[in-house]
């Protein structure tokens, strides 16, 4: 079964490579010592990116795995609805 995400899957990895030399630059920063606001710049930039890949992949599972599953009805739709409704919960807390 192919997920949700396929057709994204190359530019969620590209913002997943971004964020990840993002989040080395940042630490290269704190190892050099850079002035606290551009660190928190930085790692607001990074954020951002890791929230941009969460939503696409939401937004993916709502209308691929989530739909699919309404389609299809019975346990496994509401077991998809309780996992997408946790899954935003998450991402609304972090």
């Amino acid at each position: 079964m192919a997920h949700g995400y396929v057709d994204d899957k190359q530019a969620l990895l590209a913002r997943l490579r971004r964020a990840e030399g993002q989040v080395r630059g940042i630490a290269r920063m704190v190892d050099e010592d850079v002035y606290c606001i551009d660190i928190l710049t930085q790692v607001s930039a990074a954020t951002k990116a890791l929230e941009s890949v969460a939503l696409t992949l939401l937004e993916d599972h709502l209308g691929h795995c989530v739909a699919q599953a309404t389609a299809e009805g019975g346990p496994v739709a509401k077991e998809k609805l309780q996992e997408a409704n946790s899954a935003i919960a998450r991402l609304v807390r972090s």
